[in-house]
């Protein structure tokens, strides 16, 4: 079984509208299912939408009212995972409307196609996920395994949400019912994801939203640029975008051009190094990273540059300024899939090369807690019994020229 449980996007504020959200859903149904029996499914037949006779109300209605338990658990799931992050870019309000309206055009989908009654938040939500599509292409989704054994690993958004969650989920899965008449309301789903694309990436066109370079569309440009060699590109320049200063698709708000007519020398420098990387050139992007630290030393790259540019240094002998660059990598993304494996490369530097044999030491351990295979297990073990082995005066001797293993 696979659960999604989180992502890697950390949000600017509290969700606070996606929080009241979940609350709702989960008020109504303890009140329509638990609380009031007989009242209760009276309600629920009065308030989900009818699609043989839909009255105005129901279109909003239906959506805070659920089939049971795992309905409402399984939609509130997404919706904490994905509403998050376009609450926090949206702003609360803008949120609410588009929430109830990716809902209301579901459920007009529904009713065209349709004639029983619907009910859950699932078209809604639907809306909220290619949302979170548009505005944060790149990031990654944790998912928890549950198959002889329990794990985590990340998969990018993307993947999960156009071939698992729209394609596989609602377009290819119910090929196979052989005619079995379902209980899930497709079409209402398939609304949702529709309406939630467009009326996002509108909103990014009409600056309705603040673009950045991580965007879908900052994304699809630079896409054009780097294979359609004197083709113009259909939208703005990603180039002019303010650019995101703390994390990988921050959702912070983006000033005016007005209130900031030009990046700071620190956004440039993050925006040459993020090229640089896309462009391969990952020894001029540590170059600027390193110029980057020195005006600001909290900088920290999106998650896939900040690994790019601590696997150059590494491997350019760099040992210091390595074990620094990953050593923010593991501050900033905690929950990456691959943080065992930077903790072993974080200790074996230290440990090799820096004669930090404390230092070497936390990290082998923190890294044991998580590798796998067994021979980065072994790797690990002998490293860590090394450093804790070490005299004092172990430091004194020169460096091992060995070559670090395993950068990945």
């Amino acid at each position: 079984m696979l659960i999604p449980i989180g992502t890697d996007v950390r949000t600017r504020r509290p969700p606070t509208a996606n929080w009241l959200l979940i609350g709702l859903n989960m008020v109504i149904f303890l009140f329509t299912d638990w609380l009031s029996v007989g009242h209760g499914q009276f309600l629920k037949n009065e308030l989900m939408l009818d699609g043989a006779r839909p009255l105005l109300h129901q279109y909003v209605t239906y959506q805070f009212l659920h089939g049971d338990l795992m309905h409402l658990l399984g939609n509130m799931l997404f919706l904490w995972i994905f509403g998050g992050a376009v609450c926090d870019r949206m702003g609360s309000l803008c949120y609410t409307f588009f929430y109830l309206a990716g809902g209301v055009f579901s459920g007009i989908v529904f009713t065209t196609v349709a004639e029983n009654p619907i009910l859950g938040a699932s078209g809604a939500i639907a809306a909220v996920t290619t949302a979170f599509l548009v505005l944060f292409p790149r990031v990654h989704v944790t998912m928890l395994l549950f198959f002889f054994l329990i794990t985590t690993f990340q998969i990018p958004a993307m993947l999960l949400i156009v071939f698992k969650v729209i394609l596989w989920d609602n377009l290819i899965a119910p090929r196979f019912d052989h005619g079995i008449t379902s209980s899930v309301a497709y079409s209402a789903h398939l609304g949702g994801y529709a309406f939630g694309f467009l009326v996002a990436m509108s909103m990014l066109v009409l600056r309705a939203l603040p673009r950045n370079q991580f965007d879908i569309l900052a994304l699809w440009t630079r896409w054009r640029r780097r294979n359609m060699p004197g083709g113009n590109a259909s939208f703005e320049d990603p180039s002019r975008a303010q650019v995101v200063t703390v994390e990988e698709l921050g959702s912070r708000p983006l000033q005016t051009p007005e209130q900031t007519p030009e990046q700071t020398p620190a956004e440039k420098l993050r925006s040459d190094i993020i090229e640089h990387v896309a462009n391969r050139d990952v020894a001029e992007a540590a170059r600027l990273y390193l110029r980057l630290i020195e005006m600001d030393a909290d900088q920290v790259l999106p998650r896939h540059q900040q690994l790019e540019v601590g696997n150059h240094l590494a491997r350019a002998q760099r040992h210091d300024q390595a074990v620094r660059a990953y050593e923010k990598f593991l501050s900033a993304y905690p929950t990456a899939a691959d943080i065992y494996q930077v903790r072993l490369l974080a200790g074996l530097i230290c440990n090799r090369y820096l004669r930090q044999f404390s230092k070497a030491a936390d990290h082998l351990r923190a890294a044991l807690k998580g590798l796998t295979l067994d021979s980065q297990r072994s790797l690990a073990l002998e490293e860590l019994r090394q450093a804790e082995s070490s005299r004092p005066d172990s430091a004194l001797r020169a460096p091992r020229r060995a070559a670090v293993p395993g950068v990945f």
